[in-house]
Parts: structure tokens; sequence; C-alpha cells
């Protein structure tokens, strides 16, 4: 079998990838390939598993902005992620760290946005309608503040863009943005989730940070496959899911990348979903996202 990953190596949900397969063959004693697949904003990857055979032996894990977000973004989609694939479980969560140039010249999200409010700001992200797109423009709206929104394919070329100042800011997957903190080429103004994050605990969170508690941009990573995958199938996948998540030796090591590990059931995965389309659904169509 193979696992479709969006992500380029060492992002939150490649890290995930890699430990469910490995975890998986011990209890099936099959092979299990991890198949990296970035672009589109994870759709190429979703893509393919809801083009494979309903079988069981093509997953993707995929953002949850693959089903809340992209259906509303990208218009020339030739696939549907809401009803051409089945959500298997929710492996886990992760967050997002917004990281300013040294000589934006801020400490803090107040600082941050009494400067947006002055004068031109610009952040980055790794595509329209990304998590850390979405997490930009939760804060900006709650603040009542515009900041210039420059999209790139993918977080390592974001990433690249505010460590040169290209662009002043950026809302970016935490380990992927965290070395960079550590060695003070970048200064980490807050996190996006509800709960501070294991990597950075002394960095405050978004609620904490604009004094909002109910401000949460925390995502998920969804396992899925095709839609029409036969039941004892779907349900054998879900349990080893369930088990793998549950391992404390797992979490461990992916809380050491910032991921927290779920493991929800499929019809858990299913409600959590729909809440979370419920939630972003607004926000994208004010800011009327286009994508062809």
């Amino acid at each position: 079998g193979r696992l479709v990953v969006a992500s380029p190596p060492g992002g939150p949900s490649d890290i995930t990838a890699r430990t469910f397969p490995e975890q998986r063959g011990k209890r099936t004693g099959q092979t299990v390939t991890v198949e990296n697949r970035p672009g589109a904003g994870n759709n190429l990857a979703a893509g393919v598993a809801a083009k494979a055979d309903p079988d069981g032996h093509t997953l993707v894990l995929s953002p949850d902005t693959v089903l809340t977000v992209n259906p509303l973004v990208y218009r020339n989609q030739n696939f549907d992620a809401r009803s051409d694939l089945a959500n298997v479980s929710v492996l886990a969560s992760f967050t997002q760290m917004l990281v300013c140039h040294p000589l934006v010249g801020v400490k803090s999200v107040p600082e941050l946005l009494a400067k947006a409010k002055a004068g031109r700001l610009t952040y980055a992200s790794g595509g329209p309608g990304v998590p850390g797109h979405l997490a930009a423009e939760m804060m900006l709206q709650a603040a009542g503040v515009r900041m210039e929104h420059v999209p790139y394919r993918g977080p390592s070329p974001a990433t690249t863009a505010v460590l040169s100042h290209e662009v002043d800011c950026g809302f970016l997957a935490t380990p992927t943005v965290i070395q960079h903190v550590k060695a003070d080429k970048l200064r980490a103004l807050a996190v996006s989730s509800s709960t501070p994050s294991p990597l950075a605990p002394q960095v405050p969170t978004l609620a904490q940070a604009m004094d909002q508690k109910d401000l949460d941009a925390s995502f998920r990573l969804v396992l899925q496959t095709a839609s029409g995958t036969p039941a004892p199938v779907l349900a054998q996948i879900e349990r080893h899911a369930m088990e793998i998540m549950q391992d404390p030796q797992v979490r461990t090591r992916l809380q050491a990348s910032d991921v927290v590990a779920q493991g929800s059931s499929s019809a858990q995965a299913q409600q959590v979903m729909k809440a979370e389309i419920a939630r972003w659904e607004p926000l994208v169509k004010r800011l009327a996202l286009k994508v062809d």
C-alpha cells in the first residue's frame, strides 16, 4: 500500500505520515510506502487518493483545509474532497507560529498590529487557503487590521521569503520555523492554537497575545481513503489508526515535532470535519478567495 502526503519532508503531516506506516506494518506485516506529492494547497495528494481504487491500499494524510477550505477556493478541481474521500481518522492536530523578520522591529502581536495599522506590512503563506493564511486572516480580522498576503508554493519558499526579509512576517508550521527562531533569525510572536507549543512554551498563544480567549486556529491531520472502500477494510484501518495514535511512544515522538496525536474514530472524524467546515466557511467567503 501507499500513503500519499502533500507536505515536503519535515512538515507536520510528513512527520506524522512516516510514523503511521511503520507502526501499521508491525500490525499487518504489510509495507506501506510514503509518497510526497506537494502542491496545489495539498490538492494533488488528495486527488491521488480520491481517484485510486477503493480497496484501502491508497491512503492520504491531509490537513483539514483540503475539506474545509479548498472546495470553496479551487475552482478547477478534478475531484470532490467532501464526497470522493472517506474520513478514516483524525490522526493528529498541529498549529502555526507567527514569525517576523527581526528588522520589522516588533516583539509582540500588539506591536505588530499597531505597526500594520500605521503602514504597509506583508505576510507570507504556503499558498491561498492553507493553515497559515487562515490563521493570519483570523488574527487580522479579530484586530480589524490589514496586512498584505503574499502566497508562495509551499511552506519552504514562504519561510525563505521571511528569512530574507522579502516579506515581513508569516504564520508557518512550528517545526518548519522553530530552528530559525532559536538561531535568532526569526522572531516568534505567537502560536495559533489555544494551548502553547511544546516546542516553544514561552511563546504566547494568539488568544493570550490579543486577550481574546476564543481565538483558536489549530488544524487537524485527517487520514482518508477513496469513498466506496468496503466497510470491513475501513474498520481495520480505523482500528489501527486509533491504536497507533494512543501509543505513548508515538505520542511522545510526535509531540517533539509539535504534533498532538489524536487517533479518532471515523464517526468522530466526520463530526469534527463538519464543525471545521462551519467554522472556516464564513471567513473564506468573506476573503472571496479563488484560485483557478
